[in-house]
């Protein structure tokens, strides 16, 4: 049914929120060639149909964010009618854009239709014949995955509006791509093909949403979404003082490790994908984070991303964008599927302390078991790299440093342990081919195996006859006479390994 046959029957949708108002005036963000077919009564939502988009109806909503006052909300309006009879009143479909579906249909059960909106939903069924759509959240989320929001004319109010509005440059039209992370389309090809997914899952308390997976030519890209409430995200900044203003950018190491640790925004992990009985393993990811707890500084990319998604913005969300090769030549068709999340571990500063020859030994008690262990030093030697070692002749680099080896009693699993070198390292300098010539020194430095000036690289050395035996090198100088201070750090898992079915 068209919307002037719809005419023809009469029918007042005003008590599900489509009021017919004559002459009412336009918006700025009222799309160009747009046909006002009703109105919300409220806050100037209106709907209409905008030329070229054949009877695609269309939201407008001048009160939303800029980027967002249109959206799509029924391919054709027999589509429009059928989604009200099954929500009972425009009032969601309008909404649904910024929902996951769990918000959608707690908006419905908090808002049933009253008795006058059911009478003219009842009218709707009898004299039209049609029925209430199936999963009307599931059909407005592929509307608007679908859509191309570049493609919507504007008037010269709406522009000017925009341009003198304090607003983000808005995202090209949502595309996903193998490699680039999110919205970056460098170098491309054809973009992926979506599949909706829409699994949720409980991981230690948190929800994990995949909304979708993209088939790409080389190999499937899946989109993770761990949602955060805001509560513990207010928790966090008020305990370490974290503001807009103060970023913890100017604490010490060890405090830039402990707010590392218990920052709920931060959640490694190394995700596998069992696809069709195979194995894929990730090749490459990309992150994004967002704040609710901040009005400002939230990645523009991370929000475009919980728009697309109609991720709830009142809570707090690490999103991961995770790629992963078919290893074969043929894109493979996705039968079956499931995703393991593997949580990586996070580090803990520990046990400060100095030594200067073997033999010593260090008490110190786990941070999170409460455990005492003993540190021993095995080996303590001052050592030295050759100079032709370094490659560039321009600069003179830093190559004195400590060489330790140690074993834990009792002992620790493999790779929980390590230790850091408190000291700073010097930085290399610039040769100087003149006696009277200022000195210079490099910004930056890197070495490989021992480590960089700015800290040690801990060593674990495996074998059967050796598993209790670390070992670990001293940040770098030029100098032999210098102490090391070491610090204790320990790597810990906080949450265990989950593997969720996605097809």
């Amino acid at each position: 049914m068209n919307y002037k046959s719809f005419l023809e029957y009469n029918i007042n949708l005003a008590p599900v929120g489509v009021e017919h108002v004559k002459d009412a005036p336009l918006y700025f963000c009222t799309p160009k060639g747009a046909r006002v077919i009703g109105w919300a009564g409220v806050d100037g939502i209106h709907y209409c149909f905008i030329r070229g988009f054949s009877d695609m109806v269309f939201a407008v909503s001048p009160m939303n964010e800029p980027g967002n006052y249109v959206h799509p909300i029924a391919s054709c309006f027999t589509d429009f009618l059928r989604l009200i009879l099954a929500c009972g009143d425009a009032a969601a479909l309008e909404q649904a854009w910024k929902w996951d579906e769990s918000q959608f249909d707690a908006f419905l059960a908090e808002n049933p239709p009253d008795d006058v909106q059911n009478a003219t939903l009842n009218t709707l069924r009898e004299k039209l014949r049609i029925t209430p759509m199936e999963r009307p959240f599931s059909y407005l989320k592929v509307l608007h995955q679908a859509f191309d929001y570049s493609r919507i004319p504007y008037t010269k109010d709406y522009y000017d509006f925009y341009e003198e509005s304090d607003s983000e440059p808005e995202l090209p039209p949502w595309k996903v791509w193998f490699e680039g992370g999110f919205w970056d389309r460098t170098g491309q090809g054809r973009p992926g093909i979506e599949m909706p997914i829409q699994r949720r899952f409980d991981w230690n308390g948190q929800t994990v949403y995949v909304p979708s997976v993209y088939s790409c030519a080389k190999g499937l890209v899946v989109d993770i979404c761990v949602e955060v409430s805001a509560g513990k995200i207010h928790a966090f900044m008020e305990k370490w003082s974290l503001s807009p203003e103060n970023d913890g950018s100017e604490f010490t190491d060890e405090k830039r490790m402990l707010t590392e640790a218990e920052n709920p925004l931060h959640i490694p992990f190394s995700p596998e994908v069992m696809m069709n009985g195979g194995m894929l393993r990730c090749c490459c990811g990309y992150g994004l984070s967002w704040n609710s707890c901040v009005a400002e500084g939230n990645d523009p990319q991370a929000k475009g991303v919980l728009e697309h998604y109609a991720l709830d913005s009142s809570c707090g969300w690490v999103i991961s964008r995770c790629s992963f090769p078919w290893g074969r030549s043929r894109r493979p068709k996705v039968r079956a599927l499931s995703l393991t999340l593997r949580a990586d571990t996070v580090a803990f500063p520990g046990t400060k302390f100095r030594v200067s020859s073997a033999g010593e030994r260090v008490p110190f008690i786990h941070p999170k078991t409460g455990q005492q262990h003993y540190l021993t030093v095995q080996e303590y030697e001052r050592q030295q790299i050759p100079s032709e070692g370094f490659g560039d002749e321009s600069f003179e680099y830093p190559n004195h440093y400590i060489a330790m080896s140690y074993t834990i009693s009792p002992d620790l699993p493999s790779g929980t342990i390590s230790l850091a070198d408190q000291v700073q390292g010097d930085r290399p300098r610039k040769k100087r081919k003149n006696p009277y010539e200022p000195e210079t020194i490099a910004d930056c430095m890197a070495i490989g195996v021992i480590g960089g000036a700015d800290g040690p690289t801990a060593i674990f050395v495996a074998g059967q006859e050796h598993s209790e035996l670390h070992a670990t090198c001293s940040s770098l100088h030029f100098s032999d006479e210098y102490e090391a201070k070491w610090q204790i750090v320990l790597h810990e898992r906080t949450r265990p390994d989950i593997t969720a079915e996605l097809v």
